[in-house]
């Protein structure tokens, strides 16, 4: 689709809808390991990211981001992940950006390439070996003339401005940057506000928080970013990308610290009304960029799009065809308890439960406190070890006497 109004035209103007979680869903639907989190499947197994993306844009989704989380060539061959061997990098990359587009001009959505924090980074290597690699990445995106760049999932904001240095100076369109923190800040300590004040100053054209929280953790910690910025005379757009899991029990790492993390996160799930609420908050806040990362599949995508269907111009996604607002289909149910339903005051009321007699509402973190530069948090080529594992068994202690 030919002159599509570019990113911060949208944001200048309206509200810009972001997609969904790849890595996440696409475990669930068996393209990609959980543990390396690596987006090979561009490549083994293409069309399951082609139909995620559909999902994702028919939902109301602006944006096409490329799936090349993780897809660094360090992050690619890191203990023992052979993904960088059998495919090189710029394949996994190449065919990211050939999906997306692909998708994207499908409709009216644009193509943001993405790039997030290496293990060069946490294992200590220096400034310009981390920017060797997020270069290499970036000359992919550069060459497939990518819309605008993302940088995202960063525990520390040093490494998001180092990431950002490279982008900034090698590429021309703009650039958005979150960091995975909460209110609590940097995985550093660096408050919150700060981080966004410095990455302002460091040429973002939009920051904010994405994954590692639910969205009214982050939007608690967009609102101490903002009232920074304010106090900073910086406007930068804001963005917010949060989980689709409820993690008010999170401390400053996020859901990864939870028990439950990753195979048992499915009670935590938030519902379509949740979101809507999320929608509003974060657009009642002054968030423009507005979408969502792990845990969020398509109808929560959807009901972003409902909720802000009006400061859209009234427009209605092909994926709420099937959707009436706020239950509405439910009347035409066989069940009258059920058609009782049909209606907004009911579902934004409701308290799900779990299912699960004497469940715990919430969990106790494992919080180990290591962070980069722990020699715990080193990384390798080579895959971990039985005895390398069994060190961890017992918990932090016992991982930190060997």
């Amino acid at each position: 689709m030919p002159n599509k109004k570019g990113l911060m035209e949208r944001l200048n103007t309206g509200v810009v809808i972001g997609d969904g979680g790849f890595v996440f869903a696409l475990e669930k639907r068996g393209y990609v390991k959980a543990g390396p989190w690596t987006p090979e499947a561009t490549v083994e197994y293409p069309e399951a990211v082609r139909g995620l993306h559909r999902e994702f844009l028919r939902a109301g989704a602006d944006v096409m981001q490329t799936f090349t989380f993780y897809a660094s060539d360090d992050k690619l061959s890191n203990r023992g992940n052979e993904s960088l061997a059998k495919h090189s990098g710029v394949a996994v990359n190449e065919a990211a950006c050939r999906l997306a587009r692909e998708v994207a001009d499908e409709g009216d959505a644009l193509v943001a390439g993405g790039v997030s924090q290496t293990p060069g980074y946490i294992s200590g290597n220096s400034k310009a070996e981390v920017q060797a690699i997020v270069e290499r990445q970036l000359q992919v995106f550069i060459k497939n003339k990518v819309d605008f760049m993302i940088c995202e999932y960063y525990e520390h904001v040093e490494e998001a401005i180092w990431h950002l240095e490279v982008v900034k100076r090698l590429y021309k369109g703009p650039v958005v940057v979150t960091l995975c923190c909460g209110p609590e800040g940097d995985m550093h300590g660096k408050p919150i506000g700060e981080c966004g004040v410095a990455l302002a100053k460091a040429g973002a054209d939009v920051v904010g928080i994405n994954c590692h929280f639910d969205p009214f953790v982050t939007l608690e910690g967009l609102r101490l970013m903002k009232v920074a910025l304010d106090a900073a005379g910086l406007k930068p757009h804001l963005c917010a990308q949060p989980l689709g899991y409820m993690t008010p029990d999170a401390t400053a790492q996020g859901f990864i610290d939870l028990p439950e993390f990753p195979f048992a996160l499915e009670p935590r799930i938030l519902t379509r009304w949740e979101m809507q609420r999320y929608a509003r908050e974060a657009y009642d806040l002054g968030v423009r960029y507005i979408g969502g990362c792990c845990g969020f599949e398509a109808y929560h995508v959807r009901a972003i799009a409902e909720e802000l269907s009006a400061e859209r111009g009234g427009a209605r996604a092909a994926g709420s065809e099937k959707h009436d607002l706020w239950g509405g289909g439910l009347a035409q149910h066989t069940k009258p308890w059920v058609r009782a339903r049909a209606r907004k005051a009911y579902w934004e009321k409701l308290k799900p439960s779990t299912g699960r007699p004497h469940s715990a509402s919430l969990s106790v973190p494992d919080q180990w406190g290591v962070t980069a530069g722990h020699e715990l948090l080193k990384q390798k080529e080579a895959a971990t070890t039985d005895a390398e594992l069994k060190q961890l068994y017992n918990g932090r202690e016992s991982a930190v006497k060997h």
